[in-house]
């Protein structure tokens, strides 16, 4: 029997979905929020603050996207990248810092160390989000480098796991450590950082094509469909009943299984293309893709032939030369106003419940549903986008618009106040800022090209607005009223 090769870009993508399942940990603040407040007598102003540096860490991207081109950029010309460096580097950073920053966030809870000053915990969240960005940069760039055809897909791939896995963390700390938030910390400072140290050495940049690419593509998108249908079925049945622990431990194991699910979509695609697999020269890959797709760099019309107005790049760009364009400040702009508002709602969707009169139970549904929400943007909008760029030479741009539109709308009902209005206003704003994470990305590594990929690809939303609007909606508590000043800000912008 021949031996099972794991150096392709099929067992790759496998590991990069089971590292993006257990790095979702950001979404899950509110489990283990109370027991951090209470532990070590903070106030809610105190919490937000901790929460603030929270969002921080997770939206300054810029040096895990420095390390990635660092580690890679020897690989440029290379069919495959190797052992020696690579995206691993990126991915065992990011795990050194989320393990320090959960421990010792623990270890203070639990009094295994003395209470630190809220200078020091603000520290410790900091870099337990900080890591998360370098699991997301690594996953989501080494996906675009491998499905150049096919970026918008294998984005949303990423993003969509990424997206479930803070319902898939819940399911994990309900079933084992149920009303046990202390060691429910503890279990964040060991399995998103453990697993990513195992999986590393899978996650490669694989430059090669190969055959039925999209259709091997698209069983990772049934699965994650399904995985985000089981989730939403067993999030809802748990608050209409009441589970019992052998209930939980079957729903967990199926789970598991369905996690199990992209390793057999691996194993067939290598055995598809075992031997028809063609290696590429990078640059050839991809000045091939751009003279298929016109316009895939957004620098002229579709359905122009002559291409009067095109100004396309022979060459990728660097940090600053992309900032010198602007092309760099209309996506800069677009995601300070899309993602900062989008931010500030699902931090504070249960003060918003709670001030426009919902009960604990719904606005806890809510909050647990969201990240099915997400995931629906995160998914749909990288496929959708690829569709209609293939299909019809529809830009990517045009989708951006879309949603953000879409967002406004969201944000309007939210902020009428109207019965069942947050229900309705949380699924489109949920799924519209989903969708903002899968074509940000890919916009920018089509419009910039592969070298600023590693740097461009994570949060070039604005730190400023998303702290802005987490502290203006935080602290407001005057029922639809928050909405509206978020909203006139966003609009403002």
């Amino acid at each position: 029997m021949e031996r099972l090769k794991l150096n392709t870009k099929w067992f790759s993508t496998v590991a990069s979905i089971w590292i993006q399942c257990t790095s979702g940990s950001l979404y899950t603040f509110s489990i283990y929020s109370p027991t951090l407040k209470c532990t070590q007598g903070y106030d809610q102003s105190t919490l937000d603050t901790v929460s603030v540096f929270k969002d921080i860490g997770a939206n300054c991207g810029f040096l895990s996207g420095v390390l990635y081109t660092k580690a890679t950029t020897h690989h440029h010309h290379e069919p495959t990248s190797t052992i020696s460096s690579g995206p691993w580097v990126v991915l065992l950073v990011g795990a050194i810092q989320c393990f320090a920053g959960y421990f010792f966030m623990w270890a203070a809870v639990i009094g295994l160390i003395q209470t630190p000053p809220v200078a020091a915990m603000c520290l410790f969240m900091f870099l337990a989000a900080h890591g998360q960005s370098f699991f997301n940069t690594a996953n989501v760039v080494t996906s675009v480098r491998n499905f150049l055809n096919y970026s918008g897909t294998a984005v949303g791939i990423m993003k969509g796991f990424l997206g479930l896995s803070g319902a898939i963390l819940i399911q994990v700390y309900q079933t084992i450590f149920n009303n046990k938030p202390t060691l429910y910390l503890l279990l964040l400072a060991l399995l998103p950082s453990i697993n990513p140290m195992i999986l590393m050495w899978l996650v490669r940049i694989h430059s090669v094509s190969e055959a039925e690419e999209k259709k091997y593509l698209d069983s990772f998108s049934v699965i994650s469909l399904v995985l985000a249908a089981y989730l939403m079925i067993i999030i809802i049945l748990e608050h209409v009943f009441s589970f019992q622990f052998s209930v939980r431990v079957v729903a967990f194991i199926l789970l598991i299984l369905l996690l199990v699910l992209p390793l057999f979509v691996a194993i067939k695609a290598r055995e598809k293309n075992s031997d028809i697999i063609s290696e590429r020269n990078h640059l050839v890959d991809e000045s091939k893709l751009l003279a298929r797709h016109g316009a895939t760099g957004y620098r002229s019309l579709p359905g122009d032939p002559e291409g009067d107005n095109c100004l396309q790049n022979d060459e990728d760009v660097n940090l600053l030369q992309a900032a010198c364009t602007v092309d760099f400040w209309i996506l800069f702009l677009a995601m300070a106003c899309g993602m900062g508002s989008g931010l500030a709602t699902v931090n504070n969707m249960g003060q918003v419940g709670g001030s426009l009169g919902y009960a604990s139970f719904e606005t806890n549904t809510l909050i647990s549903l969201w990240s099915i929400w997400n995931f629906l943007g995160r998914f749909g909008a990288g496929y959708i986008s690829d569709y209609f760029l293939h299909a019809r030479g529809w830009a990517r741009p045009l989708f951006m618009v879309i949603t953000l539109a879409g967002m406004t709308i969201g944000h309007l009902v939210i902020a009428s106040g109207l019965p069942g209005a947050l229900y309705a206003g949380s699924v489109l704003v949920g799924v519209c800022y989903g969708s903002q994470w899968s074509l940000m990305p890919t916009i920018a590594s089509e419009i910039f090209g592969g070298s600023i990929r590693g740097r461009d690809h994570m949060h070039w939303n604005s730190l400023f607005h998303v702290i802005f609007s987490d502290h203006g909606i935080g602290y407001i508590s005057g029922g639809s009223c928050c909405f509206w000043i978020v909203l006139t800000d966003k609009m403002f912008l």
